[in-house]
């Protein structure tokens, strides 16, 4: 049997398969007024063709605890029960096709307000729906942009309310499983590496004072979460940096106490958080980070990083590298990816009544 398509089980949830979307911003929200974070027809339609492809657990992209929390103005948002109805809609659809519906929380940090991609997505300020960024420390992410806000712990506790909250109405939407976004560069990665955390208080310095953060949003969130639904983090499990940043020894480190705050799965990927890093791209380049966590700690991960080849796949689940894979690119590519790689592997897939002709 394919270990590929082999079911999975966290907590009370089984997952049909450990072929995964990971979360992938869509930037096709409206950047303001009553639908601003609100799911709409492009969304439905793009994680519907991915569910009816047999993917197993779809990760929605990375939604704002709050409007500041977005990475651009045209991102989703779970801030409002407006938001709410609209993903119902998404989770009653994937649920129907047998897939697992999930959801990554996120907070943007430094690097929010910023445009789409395909039109450049440079800084934007308030004349282009914008706001001003918050942080750590009042380092910029970049050149050309802007210098974020420091935050007070006041407003630090205030952003865990916001993860708390943002959580009760995932639930509240249907979602089955609920991921923490601490990668890319954002705002919980932001905290974790002393590249960007440059602050003297309880919240930096030491490593015990810059995972705090990251510590107290997964015990808010795991506090309203049911205890039978899985929790996710989400982690750059190195800046690339030769000194100065976060390491693979720190996120071996730090999925033991991931795993002791009531996190069920470490998703592993790399970067995001130092604009100049040298990343060595290739396929399955973070896989061995994946790998090594599941080999030195007790916590389930998932793998992700140009892995597009049904064998690839394959080889990383039936030699433990990795629980799970996750396709981002090719699923965009190719929606009914976990289709064409179950027939090339011999496995069973769901297959849509109305698709059976295609089998």
């Amino acid at each position: 049997m394919s270990a590929l398509f082999e079911p999975y089980t966290l907590r009370d949830v089984t997952i049909p398969n450990r072929v995964w979307m990971p979360p992938m911003c869509q930037y096709s929200a409206a950047p303001d007024g009553p639908d601003a974070g609100v799911p709409n027809d492009w969304h439905f339609a793009h994680y519907a063709a991915r569910a009816a492809g047999g993917t197993g657990l779809i990760v929605v992209e990375a939604t704002g605890v709050s409007p500041e929390g977005r990475i651009s103005p045209y991102d989703l948002g779970i801030w409002n029960d407006a938001q709410v109805a609209a993903f119902r809609r998404i989770t009653r659809f994937l649920e129907s096709q047998g897939t697992i519906p999930g959801i990554q929380l996120a907070h943007a940090g430094r690097k929010a307000s910023t445009d789409r991609p395909w039109t450049g997505g440079a800084p934007v300020g308030p004349d282009a729906h914008g706001w001003q960024p918050v942080a750590p420390s009042a380092v910029p992410f970049a050149d050309g942009h802007p210098v974020p806000t420091e935050l007070t712990v006041a407003e630090i506790q205030e952003i865990v309310g916001q993860f708390a909250d943002a959580a009760r109405r995932a639930l509240a939407a249907g979602f089955e499983v609920a991921e923490i976004h601490g990668a890319h560069g954002y705002l919980i990665n932001e905290f974790l590496s002393p590249y960007s955390n440059h602050r003297t208080d309880e919240y930096g310095g030491s490593y015990e004072n810059r995972t705090r953060l990251a510590l107290q949003i997964v015990d808010a969130v795991r506090e309203v979460w049911p205890q039978g639904k899985p929790l996710f983090f989400r982690i750059s499990a190195t800046d690339w940096l030769e000194e100065g940043g976060w390491t693979a020894d720190d996120t071996v480190r730090f999925a033991a106490d991931l795993k002791a705050h009531g996190i069920d799965l470490l998703d592993v990927s790399t970067g995001g958080n130092a604009s100049g890093a040298r990343i060595p791209v290739g396929p399955g380049y973070q896989v061995p980070f994946a790998a090594r966590v599941k080999n030195e700690t007790s916590l389930p991960v998932a793998a992700v990083g140009l892995i597009t080849e049904a064998e690839q796949a394959e080889k990383i689940i039936a030699n433990g590298e990795a629980d799970a894979v996750l396709l981002g690119r090719e699923l965009l590519r190719n929606p009914s990816w976990a289709r064409h790689a179950a027939r090339e592997l011999g496995a069973d897939v769901h297959v849509p009544d109305q698709y059976h002709r295609s089998v």
